[in-house]
C-alpha cells in the first residue's frame, strides 16, 4: 500500500522541520559557552576616515569599506564594516563628530584622518592632538584600533614633515595599537589607479589598498576576538 499525502500534508511536514531547525539552532546557541557565542557574532568594524575611506568619487559598493569586508568574508571572518568616512573631514571634524560616528558596539576601528590637515598646512601638532584624542576615546571605550598613517606633501618643505609624518606611528606607540604606516602604498602617484585629480583612488587603486592591508586588519581582528573572548570569561 501506498501513502499519498496531499499537498497540505507536505506544507505541514515542511514547516515542522524548520520549526524543528530554528529550536536546534536556539539550543545550540544556548548550549555554548559565552566565549563561543561571541566568537560566533560578527565583528564590527568601522571605518572611521575623510573621502579616502567614504569612497569620493565611486559608488558606494566600490569604497574602501565596501570592498574590505567583502575580502574579509571571502576570508572566512564574519564582519560588518561600517562606512564612517565624511569627504573632507579633519582630524578636528573627526574628533567633533566622534560621539555619533562610532556605533555603541563597536568592536574595532580603523582610523583614516590627516589626509585634509596636511593638504590645508594645519599645525602638526594640532593634528597629533586631535587623534591622541580621538584614540584615547577609542581606548576608553575598549575598541581595538588600527591607525592607517598618512604622508605631508613634500612641497611644505622638510620642517612640516619632519613633524607630520612620525605623528601616526607615535600615536600608535604611545597607545599601544596597531599601525599600518601608509594608506595610500602603492596607489599614490600611479595614474592607472587614481582618478582624474591624482589624489582620490578609482574601484582598482582601493583593491589594491585592500590587499596591501588585510594583514594587518586580520591582526587587528584577531586583536579584538581575543579581548571578546576574555572579557567574556571575567
Amino acid at each position: 500500500m501506498i501513502l499519498r499525502l496531499k499537498p497540505s500534508d507536505w506544507f505541514t511536514k515542511y514547516q515542522m522541520g524548520v520549526a524543528l531547525a530554528l529550536v536546534n539552532l536556539v539550543a545550540l546557541q544556548v548550549a555554548l559557552p559565552t566565549e563561543a557565542r561571541e566568537q560566533l557574532r560578527p565583528l564590527k568594524i568601522v571605518a572611521f576616515g575623510d573621502s579616502l575611506t567614504a569612497g569620493y568619487g565611486l559608488k558606494r559598493s566600490q569604497a574602501f569599506p565596501a570592498q574590505l569586508q567583502r575580502a574579509l568574508k571571502a576570508k572566512g571572518h564574519a564582519v560588518k564594516v561600517i562606512n564612517a568616512g565624511v569627504s573632507g573631514d579633519t582630524t578636528g571634524a573627526g574628533l567633533a563628530r566622534f560621539a555619533w560616528a562610532i556605533p555603541k558596539d563597536t568592536d574595532a576601528v580603523i582610523l583614516e584622518l590627516g589626509a585634509n590637515d596636511a593638504l590645508r598646512g594645519h599645525d602638526p601638532k594640532r593634528t597629533r592632538t586631535n587623534l591622541d584624542k580621538i584614540i584615547t576615546k577609542l581606548r576608553a571605550r575598549n575598541i581595538d584600533v588600527l591607525i592607517a598613517g598618512m604622508v605631508a606633501p613634500r612641497s611644505l618643505g622638510k620642517a612640516y614633515t619632519d613633524a607630520f609624518d612620525p605623528i601616526f606611528s607615535d600615536l600608535a606607540k604611545k597607545h599601544g595599537q596597531l599601525y599600518y604606516p601608509f594608506f595610500l602604498d602603492g596607489v599614490a602617484l600611479d595614474p592607472k589607479l587614481n582618478q582624474s585629480d591624482g589624489l582620490h583612488p578609482t574601484a582598482a587603486g582601493i583593491a589594491v589598498i585592500v590587499k596591501r592591508m588585510l594583514p594587518d586588519i586580520g591582526k587587528l581582528i584577531d586583536r579584538a576576538r581575543t579581548r571578546i573572548a576574555r572579557a567574556s570569561k571575567s
